[in-house]
C-alpha cells in the first residue's frame, strides 16, 4: 500500500469537496478548483476526510495512487489558504510594475517585456527596493490557489531573465543561490 496515498485528507471547516464521476470539485475561501481523477483511482468522502483508494492492484494503480492523493491534496490546500512563490528581481535598471492581470518588466533589453499572467493568478510587487551585494533588489510575489499554474508561472518569468554567475543579475527565486563564478584576471 502507498505510504502517501493511504493518508487522508483533513478539509478545513470552510473547504467544501464534491465527487463528480472521475472529477473532485474543491471549494473554498480562495477559490474553486477541479481535478480529474486518473483511470484505477478512486475518491471517497468520509466525515470530513478525502480517501483515495484504488481499484485494483496493477502497477498502474499502485503508480498512480500516491500521484492522485498528493494533487487532490494540493487542491484543498490551495483552496483553503492559497499558494505563493516569491521571486527578486536583480540588476541595475530593472524593474517589474503588475498593471492588471499583466507584469511589465524592463529586464535590460532594448524594450520592455509584457507577460500575461495565467487565469487564477495575481502578483504583488514590493515597492521597498533594497541592495544585495551592490545590486539593487526588487520582490515580486506570485499568489494562487492552484500550484501548478503557480509554478508554471514562475518558471516561465525566471526565463525571461535567468539569474547569471558572474555578477549575479536576473530574475531568481527568493530562496535559491547562485553559484558565483570568478571572472577574468588580466595579467600583464
Amino acid at each position: 500500500m502507498s505510504r502517501i496515498g493511504k493518508l487522508p485528507i483533513k478539509l478545513d471547516a470552510k473547504t467544501k469537496a464534491a465527487v463528480a464521476g472521475k472529477k473532485v470539485n474543491f471549494e473554498g475561501p480562495k477559490g474553486k478548483l477541479s481535478v480529474n481523477l486518473p483511470a484505477k483511482v478512486k475518491v471517497e468522502i468520509k466525515d470530513g476526510n478525502v480517501v483515495v483508494v484504488r481499484e485494483d492492484d496493477s502497477r498502474e494503480a499502485r503508480s498512480l495512487h500516491g500521484l492522485a492523493r498528493t494533487i487532490l491534496a494540493n487542491a484543498a490546500k490551495g483552496v483553503s489558504t492559497g499558494f505563493e512563490r516569491r521571486l527578486s528581481i536583480r540588476g541595475v535598471g530593472f524593474r517589474a510594475e503588475v498593471k492588471g492581470k499583466s507584469i511589465q518588466f524592463s529586464l535590460g533589453y532594448s524594450h520592455p517585456v509584457v507577460f500575461n499572467l495565467p487565469e487564477g493568478v495575481t502578483a504583488e510587487v514590493d515597492k521597498t527596493a533594497r541592495t544585495e551585494e551592490s545590486l539593487p533588489t526588487v520582490d515580486l510575489t506570485l499568489r494562487s490557489a492552484d500550484k501548478e499554474a503557480l509554478g508554471t508561472a514562475a518558471v516561465k518569468i525566471r526565463a525571461l531573465r535567468p539569474p547569471e554567475p558572474y555578477k549575479g543579475k536576473g530574475i531568481k527565486y527568493a530562496e535559491e543561490k547562485v553559484r558565483r563564478k570568478e571572472g577574468k584576471t588580466g595579467t600583464t
